[in-house]
């Protein structure tokens, strides 16, 4: 914890390179949320903050323009950045997808008239730390879920916002860990909406923690170390983070990836793999299906057998045979594809069962380095054709540019945003490091 609040503590350099990349995130991150507006855990959410609106301070609910407590802003506003499952990723030995942590810096940044680069600077802090955790530890091993990260990381950066001291900070951070552990069964078996609230939750704990420390309530000594704490009770194992030195400048962001399809990212070169065989063979002459793939995707999205009948976009979008059998058949994935109307349609039930999927433990050791996915059909006058990928689009090795990702933007943000205020947000989203007030940026996402 030392490690931790000595890095948020001392003064961030954020380099050029990193404002870019965080600013690139920040627009990803709205276009996401833009898009699942009408998704039913995004309506539930509104609806249940709708009970705690607040009449002049506080933070805004994206779109709607109602003020809330921050806490509640960052709860409903990082359920749409998280329910497509379309925001961007992480992955180590424990995966996370950090901007999760944005709306709730946002929240916090507005809340406490905050300046642009200031933000930028909380954002860079948070990814660092979230990242840091997941080279350090595996929680999923262990049954525990990686928002538990997810919520340390944001308390780094709602600590940095608030310009919580040391004590502050370390109390912050205890109030966080200790009373909220996640278990990892929200991503077993048929997934419910909570699979795309359950890092808005740890991200709402994070702001409420640090709201409590800043107000002088002390948290229990030792939350990581401690004879009951996390390194026993969640990890199984002690560990250091050596690599946050403070003064540091945080570049973890750089080794971030942005999402190209709408899939669980561990699927992404299972479709970039089905799209190349696609290309070659109609669907009606595909007889059999093969995709090895290495542990982390079988385990997360092959092993149970809801995934291979999924009742639920949660649950379609985290299953590998869905997502090839839906690329074979349409042609690529969107949000269309994991609709209830879609996944109720005949033709895909029974593509399903001409899939296998294996793990091959050659493609486990090029894991996280490389996702590599192979797939394989046999067609019906016994061809057989391979294709494979390992590097998605978007990953940091392969980026996205930027106008795909204003592309992406746009499309995701077309039904609640016209083209001017389209334009708007991505305007401002570019000079988010030079505005004087976060409140600037949460204007133009309340225009719709």
């Amino acid at each position: 914890m030392d490690q931790i609040v000595r890095f948020v503590s001392s003064k961030t350099f954020v380099s050029e390179d990193v404002a870019v990349e965080v600013k690139r995130r920040v627009l990803d991150s709205l276009g996401c949320f833009f898009g699942a507006f009408h998704e039913g855990v995004s309506t539930a959410s509104r609806q249940a903050a709708s009970r705690h609106a607040a009449k002049t301070s506080g933070a805004t609910l994206w779109l709607t323009g109602m003020k809330t407590t921050p806490e509640w802003a960052s709860f409903v506003n990082a359920v749409g950045v998280r329910a497509l499952d379309f925001n961007d990723t992480y992955l180590s030995k424990e995966p996370l997808h950090p901007s999760d942590m944005i709306p709730a810096l946002v929240a916090v940044g507005e809340a406490c008239g905050a300046s642009g680069r200031e933000l930028v600077e909380a954002i860079a802090v948070a990814y660092e730390v979230g990242c840091r955790l997941c080279d350090a530890a595996s929680l999923r091993r262990r049954g525990w879920d990686h928002v538990n990260f997810t919520m340390v990381g944001a308390v780094a950066g709602v600590g940095k916002l608030m310009t919580l001291d040391e004590e502050r900070l370390a109390n912050a951070l205890s109030l966080a860990v200790i009373p909220h552990a996640a278990m990892r069964q929200t991503r077993a078996g048929q997934l419910s909406m909570w699979k795309g609230a359950a890092a808005a939750n740890a991200c709402r704990n994070a702001v409420f923690a640090c709201m409590l420390a800043e107000n002088g309530m002390t948290g229990p000594s030792q939350p990581f170390e401690g004879e009951m704490g996390f390194f026993r009770q969640v990890s199984g194992e002690p560990f250091t983070l050596d690599t946050l030195t403070p003064g540091n400048p945080p570049e973890m962001v750089l080794k971030t990836y942005l999402k190209h399809h709408p899939v669980e990212y561990h699927a992404m070169t299972a479709v970039d793999a089905a799209l190349k065989i696609r290309g070659k063979a109609h669907p009606a002459d595909i007889a059999e299906v093969r995709v090895d793939t290495f542990e982390a995707s079988y385990t997360i999205l092959a092993k149970d057998p809801e995934k291979w009948r999924p009742a639920t976009r949660e649950t379609a979008d985290h299953s590998l045979p869905y997502i090839v059998a839906a690329t074979l058949l349409d042609g690529g994935v969107w949000l269309d594809s994991f609709t209830d109307e879609r996944m109720s349609r005949e033709d895909i039930r029974q593509f399903i069962n001409r899939v296998r999927v294996y793990e091959d433990p050659m493609l486990t050791t090029r894991y996280p380095e490389e996702l590599p996915n192979r797939v394989s059909v046999v067609l019906r006058d016994g061809r057989r054709l391979e294709a494979s990928e390992a590097i998605p689009r978007g990953h940091y090795k392969n980026p996205m540019t930027d106008e795909e990702v204003k592309t992406k933007f746009s499309r995701l943000s077309a039904d609640v945003l016209d083209e001017g205020q389209r334009k708007r947000v991505v305007e401002v989203v570019e000079r988010l490091d030079r505005l004087g007030s976060v409140s600037e940026l949460v204007e133009v996402l309340v225009a719709g």
